[in-house]
């Protein structure tokens, strides 16, 4: 039997990767998924366990490597938008991206910029990034795109002059304060 929901998590990619797990514990399996559209199937209770990895800074060879990489492993993986846009022919340019991952366009990595990530439990846990180093350039991978949101909005608030602007260049500080705690309790744990 076959179960549709209807999700948007935004940024929260935590939040995304706990539900997704939840839904496995109940015993439903991810089969496909759309801009707001999770598709799952049954399955037995526990039998796989998701982590959810942004790759919005990959160049979309870089991306379709690591992909590659963990199906080659054994894993299964989906391709998610991490913003909803729906329109054709957009571009973004993202600095804080690798080389040939900055311009996003339809063909490249645009609305693919997060992976979901399957596989089957064996009751070992289960985690993408385990090394230090590996760690800390994920976190600073998710820390950058809001760190240039805020930067570019403190700019403008400067330049403005204005107080509105500049209360909006705090809520981006929030995420990026909060990734770089994490880079500093990684760097703090392997001295």
């Amino acid at each position: 039997m076959s179960k549709k929901m209807y999700r948007y998590f935004g940024g929260f990619l935590q939040a995304q990767q706990n539900w997704l797990n939840k839904m496995a514990r109940r015993g439903y399996r991810l089969v496909s998924v759309g801009k707001l559209l999770y598709e799952f199937e049954e399955c037995p209770p526990d039998s796989v366990q998701y982590q959810v990895d942004f790759i919005g800074g990959k160049s979309k060879r870089s991306a379709q490597d690591y992909a590659h990489f963990l199906e080659d492993v054994g894993y299964k993986v989906f391709y998610k938008n991490f913003n909803l846009n729906y329109s054709i022919g957009k571009v973004r340019y993202r600095p804080w991206a690798e080389k040939g991952g900055r311009i996003a366009t339809n063909a490249t990595t645009f609305n693919r910029e997060l992976l979901i990530v399957e596989k089957e439990s064996d009751g070992k846990p289960f985690a993408l990034h385990t090394d230090p180093e590996d760690k800390i350039q994920y976190y600073k991978s998710l820390r950058n795109p809001w760190f240039t949101i805020f930067a570019l909005l403190a700019l403008l608030a400067l330049l403005d002059k204005s107080l509105w602007l500049g209360l909006c260049a705090l809520l981006p500080l929030i995420p990026v304060l909060l990734y770089q705690r994490q880079i500093w309790r990684i760097k703090r744990e392997n001295v």
